[in-house]
């Protein structure tokens, strides 16, 4: 409960829970995807698209939407026809590209090895936890 003049703070214990939230955003693969294409300068929509493999055109939008909502990218409409929108890292999703270089990075380099230790997995007879 607040009382007049103070002020509404999170916890020390609360904390690590709305870290939750950006965890959300390093955890989503397209969100990743969409910070490292745009890591190079802006880029328009159907740019992004061919650059991500996989993405659906909702998937996309559903994912700059929420990139823009949480300030790690901007969305730029120059009013020419056809309107011609751009996306591009803010300050912040330039930052939060360098802390995720380093996983995608390792993800590149450690493929080959998650795909033979998956199918070694697979083959083997009984994969039951019990």
């Amino acid at each position: 409960m607040t009382t007049a003049g103070s002020e509404s703070r999170p916890t020390r214990q609360q904390e690590p829970c709305r870290t939750r939230e950006v965890l959300d955003i390093v955890g989503d693969k397209w969100s990743l995807l969409v910070v490292r294409n745009l890591s190079q300068g802006p880029l328009r929509f159907t740019e992004l698209k061919r650059a991500i493999d996989g993405i659906s055109q909702r998937m996309l939008t559903v994912t700059l939407r929420s990139l823009e909502r949480d300030g790690i990218l901007t969305r730029t409409v120059r009013n020419v026809m056809p309107p011609h929108v751009s996306y591009e890292l803010t300050p912040m999703g330039k930052t939060l590209r360098q802390a995720t270089a380093p996983l995608l990075e390792w993800s590149i380099t450690h493929l080959t090895h998650i795909d033979a230790a998956r199918a070694t997995y697979d083959a083997r007879p009984d994969t039951s936890p019990t």
